[in-house]
């Protein structure tokens, strides 16, 4: 087991007073048997009335409502998180989908329907060419060794940068700039694996990173892919790595813009700026 500090700081600064409306908050990481939450708070200024629920997806959500104008918002998350996924490559995959390609049992595909689908990938040469230099079509392989191909051939051939603009790039802008921020290169990899037929999601949370350990981060994004017998298993194509204990989930979706961190609105006049802080540490016992 392996114990992290995360600390995500959110902070929104207007032209003037606003009254803010009702913000959606997916800060508290997931907890499952690889990952349990040891302690999570969340610290807002101006005073927030915060209601809790899962989503559709079992993802924590506070609803955080305020009384009193500001001219500036801060939220500040806390999570201690012990991670349990240690050896990632230590899984089974069911007989029947060692060898790509294979079919999800009927029972399973009414749960995965809206993972399978998705954009615009289904006759897309661009996609199918740019497959085409990893896999040839018909050609006998592995399951897990595609799709470990397809994660490092983003790695290699996509350069990761920095992207401020809200959203995520289409594939093809990916495909075609060859550059991307991590949640393009996510959403570049469950496009693929889609195409192929697999059972892909978006996951959005942090990384632990030795070398940066000090310094302000960001939020993290991968992929994860539902392999028969081993279940979800998360690919990072920015790292060009299969996800482990480095990486601490905080939220899951079909599709990347239902996961944003921090969403809300504002009444008063145009004019904000947003600064985003993270900073992941490893705790030693």
């Amino acid at each position: 087991m392996r114990q992290f500090k995360v600390f995500h700081q959110t902070i929104y600064e207007y032209s003037e007073q606003v009254q803010l409306a009702a913000h959606t908050l997916r800060l508290r990481p997931r907890e499952d048997h690889d990952q349990h939450i040891e302690s999570s708070t969340l610290d807002i200024s101006p005073s927030a009335n915060l209601r809790w629920h899962s989503d559709v997806e079992s993802n924590s959500v506070a609803i955080a409502t305020f009384s009193e104008p500001t001219n500036r918002l801060l939220i500040e998350s806390t999570a201690i998180v012990q991670k349990y996924d240690v050896m990632p490559y230590d899984f089974l995959i069911a007989d029947y989908a060692v060898t790509y390609p294979f079919t999800y049992p009927p029972e399973d595909c009414i749960t995965l329907t809206p993972y399978l689908h998705g954009g615009n990938t289904q006759n897309d040469p661009l996609l199918d060419n740019w497959i085409h230099d990893v896999w040839v079509k018909d050609q006998p392989v592995e399951t897990f060794e595609l799709l470990l191909l397809l994660n490092q051939q983003i790695y290699n051939s996509i350069h990761y940068t920095v992207r401020e603009d809200e959203g995520v790039q289409t594939t093809e802008t990916t495909l075609t700039t060859k550059t991307g921020s991590c949640r393009d290169l996510a959403s570049l990899y469950i496009d693929v694996v889609r195409h192929l037929g697999f059972a892909a999601r978006f996951v959005s949370g942090y990384v632990y990173m030795e070398s940066t350990e000090n310094l302000p981060e960001t939020t993290h994004a991968w992929a994860e892919v539902f392999i028969p017998g081993a279940g979800w298993k998360g690919f990072d194509p920015t790292h060009g790595c299969l996800v482990g204990a480095n990486h601490i989930t905080v939220a899951v979706s079909r599709l990347p813009e239902l996961v944003p961190p921090v969403s809300g609105a504002f009444w008063g006049l145009p004019g904000s700026s947003l600064t985003v802080n993270v900073w992941t540490s490893e705790l030693k016992s």
